[in-house]
């Protein structure tokens, strides 16, 4: 399949992105063609159409697969597996998001409940107790956070990190403030102005 400039530029763009972030470029690259692409491809066309290995295609997509971002389908009269990926893009944040908390977040929190629950643990220096308290506290918030997030609609969580950018740039005053409103009579509608954080 011939790749035109702007899937090639996406393509590329995808799998640099993915070595930052830590996971293989074959992989990246495998997951934004089935992305860009839309349509089920079997290994021999991924791996013709991105010039790699088959063998390095295979190895990617069983870790795609293990990330829940690639599923295997069949096309009736080809006995080949395809593989296909999700086209909506809030079901595929929903879960990069679900899987890296399930490998990163949830393990890390649990070590640190351990240590904090364990005996040696106050014999620790009190500021180093601080910083593991510290960053359990967080890491718990943010898993928290994360899982609040995944049970949101697709719609609902568009709403919502629109509104958190607008709340963001209020907190830091980007924003021009509210007309102040008419005082009129009132002695104290000057207090009417104030932010209510």
């Amino acid at each position: 399949m011939e790749l035109t400039d702007i899937q090639r530029k996406f393509v590329l763009h995808w799998g640099e992105m993915g070595s930052m972030w830590g996971v293989n470029r074959t992989v990246s690259q495998i997951h934004a063609l089935l992305f860009a692409h839309g349509r089920p491809m079997h290994a021999e066309e991924l791996s013709e159409t991105l010039g790699v290995a088959r063998s390095n295609v295979s190895n990617s997509l069983k870790e795609l697969q293990a990330w829940n971002l690639v599923r295997i389908t069949h096309t009736l009269g080809d006995r080949r597996d395809y593989f296909e990926t999700s086209v909506d893009v809030w079901e595929l944040f929903r879960t990069v998001v679900r899987e890296r908390k399930e490998r990163e977040f949830d393990p890390t929190i649990r070590v640190l409940r351990e240590i904090v629950a364990s005996p040696d643990f106050q014999k620790e220096p009190p500021d180093a107790q601080d910083r593991i308290r510290s960053t359990m506290d967080l890491m718990t918030k943010l898993a928290t956070w994360a899982d609040e997030m995944l049970r949101l609609s697709p719609g609902t969580l568009d709403k919502v990190l629109t509104l958190g950018a607008s709340v963001q740039k209020f907190v830091r005053g980007d924003s021009a403030p509210p007309p102040p409103p008419d005082k009129g009579d009132d002695p104290d509608a000057h207090h009417a102005s104030l932010p209510m954080i």
